[in-house]
């Protein structure tokens, strides 16, 4: 449908993940000829891989899908330090990486379509900085559980698409009001990249015009991650950062910012990173019902011991460690650990938190340990975690009554069962 006619062969080398057994078996199905050699030969095309000049990537990131590329952080990694690293940062790229020249960059910020300013690098650098930490998540974040319970459509991501990092940059609100907006007029602000499919259509999103012009919401056109500038998997040279919103939101390679009265019409803000009942399937699916994701729910996760893990009991316990965070802002406050089905719960140690961050400005996720007491006689047990944050919100118990057919927001109690000896 998007070659409308013309060749197919740019979107197959784009969309490079859908290049699988299953999806080669589906088309023979509707095979209805063939063409005769000579056809085909005249018909080569000598297109490039749009992938050739991607950056080089950590040996230790778990690679979910390569074209584009999509790769996550091993749990037992994740939680070594509360910054991640930016190589071993979790990577989800929807489209080939751009190459992009400092010298000749700027931002285009439109009203409407209307361009009324064009920034250079140096000129956004020119605004007050600002340092904010805060985690970024997937909304396919633990997507493999889902999966379980019941088929979906992506990819299958583990406890790793997530990553904290301090990022630096020039405040949003700031350059919309040297602009003069009045946030009364318009309603979003959409986002698009340097990253464009074979059509020229751009990565796209958007947030409400009230977080941007937040003061307190902290969104940056950020150029550092963790004091160095951004590498190119993560947005060189400028990424947005929306704390506490899904990572889809948070737009890579940032070419252009639009003030508008609508949402981003892209497939990512109106056709994806969306939510529905368990009993929704794709014969009955209606995106246009569903707001897309913004902020996201509380959650957290064990990566410390691992799935079906051998693990040694000392005085009776196992260590257990994880991360907890929470969207919008919140601040996790407690999380509670289990072995027995919820019979008996224990309270895990917050070891490490933003402990300077503003009431509602709690962006950064929170590590969490505990030494969990377990029954020495058994073999096997199945430990449980779940967050609490400062509103009070509590994870759902099961997978299964969360369950949607994109898989997004699966922040039910986090389940791993190991091996005791």
């Amino acid at each position: 449908m998007m070659a409308a006619g013309s060749s197919i062969e740019p979107f197959w080398l784009i969309f490079a993940n859908h290049n699988t057994p299953e999806i080669y078996a589906l088309l023979e199905s509707m095979r209805i000829g063939n063409i005769s050699k000579t056809d085909a030969k005249s018909n080569i095309s000598d297109l490039n891989d749009p992938y050739a000049k991607e950056p080089s990537r950590h040996r230790a990131l778990k690679i979910n899908g390569h074209k584009p590329f999509c790769a996550e952080t091993p749990s037992s990694l994740l939680i070594e330090s509360f910054n991640t690293p930016a190589d071993l940062f979790y990577v989800r790229n929807h489209l080939p990486v751009p190459e992009i020249d400092l010298k000749t960059y700027t931002v285009e910020i439109a009203i409407e379509e209307d361009t009324k300013k064009t920034i250079d690098f140096e000129g956004i650098k020119k605004y007050p900085k600002y340092t904010v930490t805060s985690a970024i998540m997937c909304g396919g974040n633990r997507r493999s559980e889902m999966a379980e319970v019941k088929p979906l459509k992506g990819l299958s991501w583990g406890v790793g698409a997530v990553g904290n990092a301090t990022w630096s940059g020039a405040r949003l609100c700031d350059i919309l009001k040297d602009l003069g907006i009045n946030e009364e007029d318009y309603d979003h602000v959409q986002f698009e990249g340097h990253d464009v499919d074979p059509s020229g259509m751009p990565y796209g999103a958007s947030i409400p015009i009230s977080k941007a012009m937040d003061p307190r919401a902290d969104v940056l056109l950020a150029y550092e991650m963790n004091g160095q500038p951004i590498p190119k998997d993560h947005g060189f040279p400028i990424r947005v950062i929306v704390p506490g919103v899904v990572g889809a939101r948070n737009v890579k390679w940032l070419d252009k910012i639009i003030i508008s009265k609508i949402e981003s019409q892209s497939q990512w803000q109106q056709g994806d990173y969306k939510a529905f009942s368990p009993n929704t399937d794709w014969d009955n699916v209606d995106f246009s019902k569903a707001p897309a994701i913004q902020e996201m729910p509380v959650i957290s996760a064990i990566c410390k011991p691992e799935q079906s893990e051998q693990v040694k009991i000392k005085d009776g316990k196992i260590d257990v460690k994880g991360y907890a965070w929470s969207g919008g802002g919140r601040k996790i406050i407690r999380v509670d650990v289990t072995c027995d089905k919820g019979n008996t719960w224990h309270t895990a140690d917050l070891i490490k938190q933003d402990l300077n961050a503003k009431e509602g400005r709690h962006w950064s996720w929170t590590l969490w340990s505990i030494n969990l007491p377990v029954d020495t006689k058994l073999k096997e047990v199945e430990i449980w975690s779940k967050a609490v944050d400062s509103s009070y919100n509590v994870q759902p118990e099961t997978v299964k009554n969360i369950w949607n057919l994109r898989g997004f927001l699966c922040n039910a109690y986090h389940r791993v069962k190991v091996q005791l000896n």
